[in-house]
């Protein structure tokens, strides 16, 4: 006796989801292998399955796609170390330890890299993309400043300059590293933002 699978339908809202992903991903791998400016919305929409009507329907611009994969990648960021930061129990090198974990995998990612020379590169050309660049990454700044600050806290030590500094030095040095990255090159983000963090610790009162 067969078994037949009835595949559930999906609903309105389910399938536009689904469309805004597939467009996100095409998006994501053209602004990779072509570069920004070599990524057309044809290109994005065919990529995809859809119709260009379809990438209007979510999104108003390639811009709007750009600045959608910077969120997304961020708010991960700000959420796994915040997710760090919420252990009470950890004792001051546990947590350290965690860090340093999580510090390994930065810019391991070689898509993200490409990523994010093309927004740097985007928001020095365009005013109008760059003034939304900016809110995104001060949010950011903002978030990871909250996180720096908590550590120094749990540490019980203050922080040698204000958090949302110290936060502009750390994804300075994040992003600076990743426009430098090849692909025969030891990735050495995570260990220098460490040993920067762990200077930070140790001169700190």
């Amino acid at each position: 006796m067969s078994t037949t699978t009835v595949r559930r339908r999906l609903t309105r809202d389910e399938s536009r989801a689904q469309t805004r992903e597939h467009l996100i991903d095409a998006a994501r791998h053209l602004f990779v292998t072509n570069g920004y400016g070599g990524a057309s919305i044809r290109d994005i929409a065919n990529n995809a399955g859809y119709s260009q009507g379809a990438f209007y329907s979510n999104f108003s611009s390639k811009e709007d796609v750009l600045l959608e994969l910077l969120r997304r990648h961020m708010d991960a960021e700000a959420m796994q170390l915040t997710t760090l930061m919420d252990d009470n129990a950890q004792l001051p090198e546990q947590m350290l330890a965690q860090l340093e974990a999580w510090a390994s995998t930065l810019n391991h990612d070689a898509d993200w890299c490409m990523l994010s020379i093309e927004l740097q590169l985007h928001a020095r050309r365009s005013l109008s993309f760059a003034a939304d660049y900016q809110k995104v990454w001060d949010k950011h700044q903002s978030e990871i400043g909250g996180v720096i600050d908590l550590l120094f806290k749990k540490l019980g030590r203050s922080t040698p300059a204000e958090p949302h500094e110290l936060a502009a030095a750390f994804m300075a040095l994040s992003h600076g590293l990743a426009l430098q990255k090849t692909t025969d090159r030891q990735e050495l983000t995570g260990r220098l933002i460490m040993v920067f963090l762990r200077g930070l610790i140790a001169s700190s009162t």
